[in-house]
């Protein structure tokens, strides 16, 4: 047989699999319905984006962005907690053509000013999480909020199950006066009736999440109060560094409702043993809120359909009691600065706070 022949023989072999496999395709996957046709850029904007929680939080954004084919450029801005760079953020990113932008205000209505000449220019504009102020329709086409109530609801029904007899409360939050703060203390007093006392300073011991403040602030509170039955917080991996304050004075850790994070539920693990009151509860962290937000802006610039909740309610997270709906997680793996609670992968938040 001579190579000439070989050689057409597996030309031929080679076409007739090619033709066999006409009715098979590689099929991809349908883009979700909130993905229209209609092409369109997008931005995510951040008023701060310089922690853990936020690179966690732009990369879940980026996730559900790269789910829609009809986007055909992302950008990204950080305010980098300077109110003035975040309104030139918005107003330059528009300037330059973006057409859906989703904004974490985190300056509050100091940035509506810049979000509504936005809107006003025929841009899709939704600001999420933090209340910025005007109307939706009028001022943004839409605004994604979370349900920081129903967090103080699932945290004191959780207390009354520990505590059913009341105690002292130490509640913590971030900046003096954030609405999530209040919302969540209203959701708290819902509950939780004149049996359980609130010790701190009205209406929340004043962190602004940040360790170190929330350190000194928890050491204080301890030495002024010899009984704290539960501290409730919304922002639990700032605890850790402040927890110790409690055995070097020879108390236990008490019980503790907050949010999820894995620097959080690895020390639990290390110290639940020799702090008997150490119970630890926790609700979703909620860096997924900008996957609903990302979701109604793609709708609105793409012409897809549109998400049917336009309100983000974190879940119950972790229970070290019941165990329900999680165990207390720890990844000891992987950076402490993760949540676990997060729909993006801990490899891949890993990833995003470059650890």
């Amino acid at each position: 047989m001579t190579y000439s022949t070989i050689a057409k023989m597996l030309t031929v072999s080679a076409g007739a699999i090619i033709a066999g496999m006409g009715s098979v395709s590689i099929a991809k996957a349908a883009p979700p319905a909130w993905c229209g046709p209609k092409k369109a850029t997008l931005a995510l904007l951040d008023g701060y984006g310089g922690n853990s929680w936020r690179q966690v939080t732009t990369a879940s954004g980026k996730q559900v962005v790269d789910l829609c084919p009809s986007i055909t450029k992302y950008e990204y801005a950080d305010g980098q907690g300077d109110t003035q760079k975040a309104i030139s953020d918005i107003k330059g990113m528009a300037a330059k053509g973006i057409d859906a932008l989703v904004v974490f205000g985190d300056a509050g209505p100091a940035v509506l000013p810049a979000i509504t000449s936005v809107h006003k220019a025929g841009k899709v504009i939704v600001p999420y999480r933090v209340a910025v102020g005007g109307k939706e329709g009028k001022n943004y086409a839409k605004f994604i909020g979370s349900s920081f109530e129903n967090d103080g609801v699932t945290w004191g029904k959780w207390i009354k199950s520990v505590l059913p007899k009341g105690g002292n409360v130490l509640f913590l939050s971030g900046p003096a006066g954030n609405s999530q703060g209040l919302d969540e203390l209203k959701g708290l007093k819902s509950v939780l009736g004149a049996e359980y006392v609130f010790v701190n300073p009205e209406p929340f011991g004043v962190t602004n999440w940040d360790p170190a403040l929330t350190q000194k602030v928890l050491t204080a509170e301890i030495a002024k109060n010899p009984k704290i039955d539960v501290i409730v917080s919304d922002f639990g991996p700032s605890l850790v560094g402040a927890l110790a304050a409690f055995t070097k004075q020879g108390r236990s850790i008490p019980a503790i409702a907050t949010s999820d994070g894995n620097s959080l539920g690895c020390f639990w693990q290390e110290s639940q043993a020799s702090n008997p009151d150490f119970k630890l509860f926790t609700v979703a962290t909620g860096n997924d809120n900008v996957r609903l937000a990302v979701q109604w802006a793609v709708a609105l610039a793409t012409g897809g359909e549109k998400p049917t909740a336009d309100i983000f309610e974190a879940p119950a997270y972790e229970d070290s009691v019941s165990g329900k709906p999680n165990a207390v997680q720890c990844r000891k793996d992987l950076p402490g600065a993760i949540y676990m609670s997060s729909e993006l992968s801990p490899e891949d938040q890993a990833k995003a706070v470059g650890r």
